[in-house]
Formats: C-alpha cells, structure tokens, sequence
C-alpha cells in the first residue's frame, strides 16, 4: 500500500536555539523519524520533541521566518 493512501501533516518543532524545524509526517514520531534519516545526531538532540504544532501548507509562508 502507498504511503499516499494515509493523511500526512506539516508540524514545527521548537528548538533549543530559538529557531523551528519544519517536519512531514503521519505522526509527529513519523515527522521525526523523517528528519533523522536527514540531520545528524547533534541536529536531532537540538529539537524539543515534546513541543511541536500542526500546520497546513498554506499557513507554512507566516513560518518561514523562524525556521533554522
């Protein structure tokens, strides 16, 4: 079955500098997975995986400000 075939969602994580990370998934645990196939250790122990919301694509343009 298609990965297509199930909703997947936006979500912004706090980090501990201030910035958010910008992650796509089923879940939030699904969006992190994602990322750590792409951050290293370090980039991924800089996330709050506790403190995240759930954006819709057309709201992601008030966002791109505080991504890091």
């Amino acid at each position: 079955m298609s990965s297509f075939s199930s909703p997947h969602y936006m979500y912004l994580f706090e980090m501990k500098n201030g910035k958010k990370k910008l992650a796509y998934g089923q879940s939030p645990e699904d969006a992190l997975n994602i990322l750590a196939l792409r951050l290293s250790a370090a980039e991924l122990a800089q996330i709050n995986r506790e403190q995240y919301i759930k954006i819709k694509q057309r709201e992601l343009q008030q966002y791109v400000p505080e991504l890091g």
